[in-house]
């Protein structure tokens, strides 16, 4: 439990082939169902405060109260994902903190000195997004992600439904 952020509530992994992953954590690790979206919507994104047009897929499932998150890049636009992955990374890159309170959170990680690697929006202003840049401690980027509108309901239900899976449907896109 971070006394600044909360509990961590995500570990993001990112890949270079989604399908394989998601396959590797339900046949080995027994994680699933995964909600798999092919290409997700932004309706921003800033890499390094310049606009950029990232391309991504994701998919969601939890392990208890943690959620999994593995995100492949689609295209070569700015981002840390593509930072990563072209340090010859593959993996868990990012741990999340969720808050209801996002701009409060926000504005306390500016003022306690974090800088922005990217940062965007998905789904209107309660889908904002942040991952704090962490060159000045080598480590594991702090993403900080709003859930007071549909995407805390949606994580929410991931959460319900991997609790009780039976390991059918392991695999269930998501239409945006």
């Amino acid at each position: 439990m971070s006394r600044i952020f909360g509990p961590v509530r995500q570990n993001g992994y990112i890949v270079r082939d989604i399908d394989a992953a998601m396959k590797h954590w339900v046949e080995v690790m027994g994680v699933g169902p995964w909600y798999y979206i092919d290409r997700v919507q932004t309706d921003w994104f800033q890499h390094r405060g310049v606009d950029s047009a990232v391309e991504m897929s994701i998919a969601l499932a939890n392990s208890g109260d943690l959620q999994i998150e593995l995100i492949q890049p689609r295209n070569d636009a700015p981002s840390m994902y593509k930072e990563f992955l072209d340090a010859g990374h593959e993996g868990l890159q990012h741990v999340a903190y969720w808050s209801k309170d996002y701009q409060a959170l926000y504005d306390e990680a500016l003022r306690l000195g974090y800088k922005i690697g990217h940062e965007g929006q998905i789904g209107g202003e309660q889908g904002r997004f942040a991952y704090l840049d962490t060159e000045a401690h080598p480590g594991t980027v702090i993403e900080i992600s709003d859930i007071s509108g549909h995407k805390g309901a949606f994580f929410d239900h991931i959460r319900d439904v991997s609790a009780s899976w039976d390991g059918s449907n392991p695999i269930r896109p998501v239409k945006r």
